[in-house]
């Protein structure tokens, strides 16, 4: 069974009857000093034009629209099976990866299905609450155990089922990404299925692959892709990626989290030690953010000293050279607002892409709980992220600043274009104004992918990372952002939300807690209760451009300190009580 995650306010909500500190007295602390992103500092406050549409409504219907098996209309169902039984012996299910896309379906003897699209579907469905692993009687979790290759002797999870289709699309010995990157989704899907059989056994097999793998490369990850079945680090045409070390030190972490043993720490901190001693920033693709999430998750947790901001520059400044100009893009657009999505800063103006902009999300924001000097930022950038993203889906982007936009009643409301550029890569549309919502999938098997693979299957499916955090409140702009949501393998933690005012005015929120005992309001960012004995909501003030990190916890909580941390009733409310 899945494990349940309490979607509540970022607030930390604790009742303190019997702590003799007074809330005027603690309202003193001056509020802890906010490090600046640069390239966050650049986007607007409060974007233009302004629209937070419902992201978990849209990834619960994503869910069910996409696995139907009966769906009608061209190019649908965009599910089918897979009977090959490639590495276990079960029928799976596959995703389109983009509608209408040839390689797909039961061509390739149906085994050419992504991990990429069927992982973040089943985990961005899992994260809204939706149970994958008894779903219209098929256990969809159970079927990812096929893209854990032990057939080819790698014993990770890979992009693909078989090499047998590995030229038709990334990984296997070519681009290292895309080997790595299935095993973070694996293990953020096994934090929600514990249980699931075999599970245990793959994540402390891919835990171990990567910690022997970190041994050998020996704090170098200066090459195109590791050969996971010779042991080999390996070199072809394609850039050296020594982001990887951040994947390997975020699933190592993960394993010693899980499993406690002190090794997979061991691996974890030289992986990330690797990742810093980088001279230039060595973006590749996806995976700097969950580096720079670590880094801060460590530093409060095992009491290291990463340096967060040189790690968060990378993630967003666009100054990364062989993917050159990688990162977050930042604009206006023509008077559409683009900031937040995430891609390539320069090719064609700027060309974001929704899977990217999504999975940056899922480490970044549970970061603010172990480092709240960034929550500001990441509250700004989140607001950014939430408002453009919407402009990848056809129902949003105003039809002249889309390629096909006659053709959009293929998605049913729940598919999004690829990506979103400034001026259009098709010379066909490249008069259209910026932005311009696009795809690559015609490209990808020219001539025969139709126009229609421009809409994205794979990224569209990643939508429930913003739908299990992102929440509007009773203020327009101000979202509530959910700590927990993302933050796996996490020791227990009360309910902790993040609010972000990007007014240049004082704002009145109202916060919703659960109802049931009382819970007192307590704002990691100012070191204060805001509010005690709240039973159902509360109105709290948040300064002008300024956040909050609201946790809210039971009444009668007894309040210690370990180091710099802060406990009520043995649980961590705050990992930075003596920096304020």
């Amino acid at each position: 069974m899945r494990k349940t995650i309490h979607l509540v306010a970022l607030l930390i909500c604790i009742s303190f009857s019997s702590c003799n500190t007074t809330q005027s007295s603690v309202a003193t602390i001056p509020a802890l000093k906010q490090e600046a992103i640069q390239r966050i500092s650049n986007m607007p406050n409060l974007p233009q034009p302004l629209q937070i549409i419902d992201y978990k409504k849209l990834a619960i219907n994503f869910d069910s629209t996409v696995y139907d098996f009966n769906a009608k209309g061209k190019f649908w169902p965009l599910v089918w099976i897979d009977s090959t039984k490639n590495n276990f012996s079960q029928n799976v299910v596959g995703l389109y990866t983009a509608v209408g896309d040839v390689r797909q379906g039961t061509n390739n003897k149906g085994m050419f299905h992504e991990a990429l699209a069927t992982m973040g579907a089943t985990l961005g469905a899992s994260l809204v609450g939706i149970d994958k692993s008894n779903q219209d009687n098929r256990n969809y979790v159970a079927m990812l155990k096929n893209y854990f290759n032990k057939d080819t002797g790698w014993n990770i999870m890979m992009n693909n089922t078989s090499p047998e289709v590995a030229l038709l699309g990334g990984g296997y010995g070519r681009d290292w990404w895309y080997d790595v990157y299935p095993n973070l989704l694996f293990f953020a899907i096994y934090d929600q299925y514990p249980s699931e059989p075999g599970f245990e056994e793959i994540a402390r097999t891919i835990a171990d692959k990567f910690y022997n793998a970190d041994l050998i490369l020996n704090g170098n990850y200066d090459y195109s892709y590791f050969d996971y079945g010779k042991m080999k680090p390996m070199k072809n045409n394609i850039c050296a990626q020594p982001d990887i070390a951040a994947g390997h030190a975020w699933v190592l972490y993960s394993a010693y989290k899980k499993f406690g043993d002190k090794k997979y720490l061991k691996g974890a901190i030289s992986a990330l030690t690797a990742l810093e001693s980088n001279k230039t920033n060595p973006t590749y693709e996806i995976l700097i953010p969950f580096g720079a999430a670590l880094a801060a998750r460590m530093n409060a947790e095992e009491g290291t000293n990463f340096d967060v901001n040189k790690l968060l520059g990378w993630t967003f400044d666009g100054t990364a050279i062989c993917r050159e100009g990688w990162g977050i893009l930042v604009g206006n657009w023509n008077g559409i607002d683009i900031s937040g999505i995430s891609g390539s800063t320069i090719d064609h103006g700027g060309y974001g892409f929704l899977m990217n902009t999504y999975d940056h999300a899922l480490p970044l924001v549970p970061m603010v709980r172990y480092d709240q000097s960034y929550a500001t930022a990441i509250g700004k950038w989140m607001l950014n992220a939430a408002n453009a993203s919407r402009f990848f889906y056809p129902q949003y982007m105003p039809d002249e600043h889309e390629t096909i936009p006659q053709l959009a009643e293929v998605t049913k409301g729940v598919i999004g274009y690829e990506g979103i550029i400034k001026q259009s890569s098709y010379k066909a549309y490249e008069n259209l104004k910026g932005p311009v919502a696009q795809g690559d999938g015609p490209l990808w098997v020219p001539g025969q992918n139709p126009e229609e693979s421009q809409f994205s299957v794979y990224g569209s499916g990643h939508v429930g990372i913003f739908g299990s955090i992102i929440r509007t409140t009773d203020v327009e702009g101000i979202l509530q952002l959910n700590l927990l949501a993302t933050d796996f393998f996490s020791d227990k933690a009360y309910p902790s939300f993040l609010y972000y005012n990007p007014y240049d005015t004082a704002k009145k929120v109202s916060v919703k807690v659960e109802e049931g005992e009382k819970v007192d309001l307590y704002n990691t960012v100012s070191g204060s209760f805001v509010a005690r004995n709240v039973s159902s909501s509360k109105k709290i003030k948040l300064a002008p451009e300024n956040a909050a990190v609201i946790v809210c916890v039971p009444s009668g909580g007894a309040i210690t300190y370990e180091g710099s941390k802060m406990l009520v009733n043995g649980i961590v409310v705050d990992y930075n009580s003596n920096k304020k």
